[in-house]
């Protein structure tokens, strides 16, 4: 290393921040064997982030089941690929961008949809359809949460819009424990041929690394240590220029080349530049092929030049690919970029020799292991469980006006103002309209991709081992409900700081309970996101392990929840048990066979309506299937069997639960009595009412006060 500059700015000013602890500083002195310079330092700072090296959460996740028969791609590429068919996989992965949302909701939010299509882009699939599920603050009362939910959802809806992705499907949940944090997390799917999926990883020498995208620029710098660490009391201020710049236009570009030049079989791998930028996927991309990287920095090209070699390196300017060409093969892919206008460079080549090196104006300002950037160090983190929460049962004098509140309440009532603002349909693949337990997406004429969302946030503060078990059982039955067979889960694991004991158990015991009930369910985690540090001014988030299933359905025997005709009956299938204002218990035993019930159910078309119990339980869940069937109902709760109070057998939200609605009773009842489910006749579909028994509402004003409960808050 005798050429090696020992690269360092004069002005004090222009040095790099890096946020590593005494502890790190030591670990990188004594593996590289000399001191780093300041370049260097900028770049461990990034790559040994919580957010980029999942040091405190890396132990943890291998209790996740990875492996399947399905799983064409696992855990550890940008994102994770399932066998579909015999042609097609579907490549899926989920982030977070829950700090920068924070600062500059629009960016922030639009960054994040942009970030995870890349994602999906780097594999050689074609984006489809994206999620949304966000977690704000209380709008009631909190002008700030309010400000950030609409331009969060404004952002979301301009950079999908703008691409040509659909986003059909999310959901919202609204707490206070959001005010100053909210959590904005995004899905994407993608259609790939699986006998050409493009991996991550560089495994041959030679092969020309070419960056294709937007210049790079100084917005995002430290993006990555930002999301690292805790929202301090005047973030919004001195945080901004660690936020990204949203181009879609831009990003769209990359979308129409990228599938042209996936055609020519010259791609050997790929990675986006989202967290950590240009210094993460250069690495990432060399050390997964247990290869080195020779980079030229004066090659890549800028926005503006006067920009120090360690703010290059850190840019976190979006809509930046990172393509490793076959050796020969680079004339042919340039051409493509060209012709659609994409920018585009040659900055460097893998090489044998496992080292990361850098040269600027013909020096060598950085050489490293390419392992020592790859691999950070781990750590064990202390743990201290939290004082359990009371569980006050919530005293109900007056059932109605109860189930009147609980439907205007923002965390129940319609969500339309938020998904009438997105294209849904373009593509023309979407099957069903969001609002649904689960969204639909076409494949090919006869089969279709369902995904299912599952978390309840404050069940989760609560018990994050029964809560995190819920999450993924509530996204079962959401896939399910709608006549799909699971066949894989991603996951965002929101938390906060994990270097304090009780917020680290809080992710450890939710680990624990979300492994548990994925073997339980034989589906595996193919990819998913760990976002700590979810602080505000030292007040933490709820924790929030927010789950995606994705199953395949057959389109000619989708489910959906809306009531079809008039008296048909209606049975409730799953136990009710006393557990209102509690994080309710799971059975995952009973919940298989519930859930393998509806699947059969679905199969054989034996119901025209489904729909999974959670939020407000039965009262609410017959409320929603009346609306959008247009139609009410009658049942008794007093032909229930469970011997509680009629404020829990209406309100309790214990898990395991579906309605369905059939002309044919005995086989249904037949058939849970088969599977070991208990059911139950309540009652039939008809009328302008909602008769629950001790009480009736009509359908007209109780719909009128669902669909106006989240407006009102923001109008």
């Amino acid at each position: 290393m005798t050429e090696l500059e020992c690269w360092g700015c004069e002005d004090e000013k222009k040095r790099p921040n890096i946020s590593l602890t005494k502890e790190e500083i030591a670990i990188a002195r004594k593996r590289l064997g000399r001191e780093p310079n300041d370049i260097e330092w900028a770049m461990l700072d990034v790559m040994w982030s919580e957010h980029c090296s999942y040091k405190s959460s890396r132990k943890w996740l291998k209790l996740f089941p990875i492996d399947g028969k399905n799983v064409l791609l696992p855990v550890g590429d940008d994102c994770g690929i399932v066998k579909f068919d015999d042609k097609w996989g579907i490549a899926i992965g989920m982030e977070s961008h829950n700090h920068p949302s924070a600062i500059e909701p629009v960016a922030g939010a639009a960054t994040g949809i942009g970030g995870i299509v890349r994602d999906i882009i780097s594999k050689g699939a074609k984006p489809i359809a994206c999620l949304d599920p966000l977690r704000l603050g209380d709008i009631r009362s909190d002008e700030r949460s309010r400000y950030l939910f609409e331009n969060i959802v404004k952002g979301i809806a301009d950079y999908g819009n703008c691409i040509g992705v659909p986003t059909i499907g999310g959901e919202t949940e609204f707490d206070k424990s959001f005010d100053r944090n909210p959590l904005v997390n995004v899905v994407c799917i993608g259609l790939v041929d699986k006998d050409r999926i493009i991996k991550g990883a560089a495994p041959v020498a030679g092969d020309t690394m070419i960056l294709a995208g937007s210049k790079t620029g100084r917005d995002g710098i430290h993006g990555v240590t930002f999301a690292s660490e805790e929202l301090a009391a005047g973030a919004e201020e001195t945080s901004r220029p660690a936020v990204q710049i949203e181009d879609p236009f831009s990003e769209k570009l990359l979308i129409d080349s990228f599938g042209e030049i996936f055609e020519t079989d010259a791609v050997r791998g790929c990675k986006d530049l989202g967290g950590g930028g240009f210094t993460c996927a250069t690495s990432e991309i060399a050390h997964k092929g247990g290869k080195g990287a020779m980079i030229e920095m004066d090659k890549i090209h800028l926005r503006e030049l006067d920009m120090e070699p360690w703010e290059i390196v850190l840019s976190e300017t979006q809509e930046r690919m990172m393509l490793v060409i076959k050796k020969g093969r680079e004339a042919e892919v340039e051409k493509i970029l060209d012709k659609w206008g994409v920018p585009h460079a040659r900055i460097g080549i893998i090489t044998d020799e496992a080292r990361y090196i850098i040269k600027h104006k013909g020096k060598v300002i950085v050489d490293m292991p390419t392992e020592m950037l790859g691999d950070s160090p781990v750590f064990e983190r202390k743990w201290e469980p939290m004082p359990k929460k009371a569980v006050i049962k919530p005293q109900i004098n007056d059932l109605k006006k109860h189930l009147n509140e609980l439907l205007a309440d923002v965390n129940i009532a319609s969500k339309s103002w938020v998904y009438q603002q997105y294209d849904n349909e373009v593509q023309a693949r979407s099957v069903t309209k969001p609002g649904q337990d689960g969204s639909i997406t076409r494949i090919t004429d006869k089969e279709g991709v369902v995904l299912g969302i599952g978390c309840n946030s404050h069940q989760c503060a609560i018990d994050p081992y029964e809560g995190a078990k819920g999450a993924l059982v509530e996204a079962v039955r959401n896939t399910v409900v709608m006549g799909g067979e699971p066949l894989a889960v991603v996951d965002c694991l929101n938390f906060g700081n994990p270097e304090k004991p009780k917020a680290f158990w809080q992710f450890k015991s939710a680990v624990e309970g979300l492994a548990e009930a994925c073997k339980h369910f034989e589906i595996p985690i193919v990819s998913g996101n760990v976002s700590f540090y979810n602080e505000s001014d030292g007040k933490p988030i709820d924790p929030s392990p927010v789950v995606v299933v994705m199953g395949k359905v057959k389109l000619d025997r989708t489910l959906s929840m809306g009531f079809k005709e008039e008296g048909d009956e209606i049975i409730l299938l799953g136990e009710t048990k006393p557990e209102l204002g509690a994080c309710p218990k799971v059975s995952l035993e009973q919940e298989r066979k519930n859930c393998w019930l509806m699947e059969k159910l679905a199969e054989t078309q034996s119901v025209s309506a489904a729909h999974d119990l959670s939020k407000g339980g039965l009262a609410v869940g017959l409320a929603l299937m009346a609306f959008r069937g247009q139609t009410g109902f009658e049942v008794s709760i007093s032909k229930m069997s469970e011997q509680i109070d009629d404020s829990e057998k209406l309100f309790s939200e214990s898990h395991g639960r579906f309605v369905v609605v059939t002309k044919y009773a005995k086989g249904v009842l037949d058939m849970a009595e088969k599977y070991g489910v208990k059911a139950q006749v309540i009652g039939k579909t008809g009328g302008d009412k909602l008769e629950y028994g001790p009480f009736s509402v009509s359908v007209k004003d109780a719909k009128k006060l669902w669909e106006n409960g989240l407006e009102e808050m923001i109008v």
